[in-house]
């Protein structure tokens, strides 16, 4: 006979927290959000620690090498997806590894003979105003000029006016060489009040771009994520079929931290695939497995060596899992049960296990919750692909901008690696939507937003960082009508875009 789970499955909106005493010091100014990404011994520190508790989510739609330097930037991690062929992974790793702070590789690249038109288009799909023109329209290519919105008219060119007629042409435009620092770049970008400064090699080939707004906001960048080198922090995804070929190309490439992607977590493919690594690389490379939803799964994961473990199956918002298989658990419900088997190795063993909830987030204050409720950090798919630095184009459905997403178990995304049925067996059937999510501007302002009321709500607990909230946290189920009263209800908004939110 089935084992039937007793109490019921949650999710984060059947929850709320109770205030608790806080004090004077109790202000988002002195909280920390530092929390560990890999296991760790008694008495020891991670190997990695996150400024932030956030990650972006082994996603096509998400988790590019743009993305990854924005979020390393804010102190939290992505992990670009795996499902590309393995050079083309390490590729993206490299590319975040070595990319230096402040000089940009530009993604809306113009060619001489392209029209109005076609930047208009442009300014409207990236929403960039300042693009380099080059010979072939490669980022890399010969350098022709620069286009900028001071260059034409709305109103008075005519669309179809070439590029090469309002263009600042080069021999006009102030560069610099490559191999300039970012100091001088931006002493350049001062004494000639710029707001771009093309850096050029010497056979005239564009390398990259200096802004001047980048220069200010790195400035503001208290959070970086920089590895011993000064470099960013960046994850890959593997899965567990050709890991003994990915893995090897991600580890030379640079990455600091690996995550299986799969669709559950609780199997053999995963145990043969965290040994393979161990054997082979020792404890030099970290790698997360999952996902699991209860105590047994995480025990085992962590048993085999998980570096930490995801929890959630069927949460996305993109994801169909549960209503295609019956599999799956109310993210809440599971979240508890992992972090209370986490606290229960760490006791038995000395090992802590970082646990990783992965779904179910879709209002911030969820995030305060899995944090309250024992997460030590939040991966991330739908949150990211809202944003500039998310892979795919911003596009205008009915008047509003959004940006493409889908799961990465959708016939788009065609992950099929990610189930793990042994030999060849590819399914037959989806378990992924292909989707839109309203567009929501630059990573740093959304992050930040989201933050400050992750910050604020943990002060209302009386807590100042992430061990002090979970130690500190009550939480309250909440009835179906108690939900309704939490919101604007019985009156008539009159700003309707506070009705819209990230869902």
């Amino acid at each position: 006979m089935a084992t039937f789970f007793e109490g019921e499955s949650h999710t984060f909106s059947e929850y709320l927290l109770v205030p608790g005493y806080s004090s004077a010091e109790n202000i988002p100014a002195n909280v920390s959000l530092k929390t560990p990404l890999v296991r760790f011994k008694r008495g020891e520190e991670s190997p990695i620690t996150l400024n932030i508790p956030m990650v972006s989510a082994i996603m096509q739609s998400v988790s590019g090498p743009r993305l990854a330097i924005a979020l390393a930037q804010e102190g939290g991690i992505s992990f670009i997806y795996g499902s590309q062929p393995a050079a083309a992974e390490a590729a993206m790793v490299r590319e975040v590894k070595s990319y230096k702070a402040g000089f940009v590789v530009s993604d809306s690249t113009l060619t001489p003979d392209m029209t109005l038109e076609d930047v208009l288009d442009m300014v409207d799909r990236t929403g960039h105003s300042t693009m380099p023109v080059t010979e072939d329209g490669t980022p890399t290519g010969k350098f022709c000029g620069i286009v900028t919105s001071r260059d034409y008219r709305v109103s008075r060119d005519p669309r179809d006016k070439k590029v090469r007629e309002f263009m600042t042409p080069a021999e006009k435009t102030i560069v610099a060489e490559d191999g300039t620092s970012l100091k001088v770049a931006n002493d350049l970008i001062w004494e000639h009040k710029l707001n771009a400064l093309p850096i050029v090699d010497k056979d005239g080939n564009l390398v990259s771009l200096v802004f001047r707004k980048d220069y200010d906001s790195h400035k503001s960048r208290p959070n970086e994520l920089l590895d011993q080198h000064k470099r960013y922090m960046v994850g890959a995804g593997i899965n567990t079929r050709d890991y003994a070929e990915r893995v090897p190309l991600l580890v030379e490439a640079g990455a600091d931290v690996l995550c299986i992607d799969s669709s559950e977590g609780f199997s053999e493919w995963q145990k043969r695939t965290l040994e393979w690594i161990h054997q082979n690389y020792g404890d030099k490379v970290k790698v997360g497995a999952g996902n699991v939803v209860d105590a047994e799964g995480f025990r085992f994961l962590a048993d085999c060596g998980a570096d930490f473990v995801k929890v959630g199956i069927g949460g996305g918002s993109i994801c169909i899992t549960r209503e295609t298989k019956g599999i799956g658990r109310g993210q809440a419900t599971a979240l508890i049960d992992v972090c209370r088997a986490r606290d229960e190795y760490f006791e038995e063993t000395g090992v802590y296990v970082p646990v990783c909830s992965d779904g179910g987030i879709v209002y911030d204050y969820h995030m305060t919750l899995a944090l309250a409720m024992g997460a030590d950090f939040m991966m991330l798919g739908r949150y990211f692909a809202r944003f500039d630095e998310s892979p795919t184009s911003r596009v205008n459905v009915n008047g509003q901008y959004m940006k493409e997403y889908w799961g990465e178990g959708s016939a788009r995304a065609r992950n099929w690696q990610r189930y793990d049925l042994g030999g060849a067996a590819k399914l037959s059937f989806v378990e992924g939507v292909d989707s839109y999510v309203p567009y929501a501007g630059s990573l740093k302002d959304g992050v930040d937003g989201t933050l400050y009321k992750v910050k604020s709500t943990m002060c209302n607990c009386g807590a100042n960082s992430i061990p002090e909230l979970q130690q500190k946290a009550r939480l309250t189920l909440v009835s179906s009508t108690s939900i309704v009263e939490g919101g604007a209800h019985d009156v008539v908004v009159k700003d309707s875009q506070q009705s819209v939110t990230y869902r």
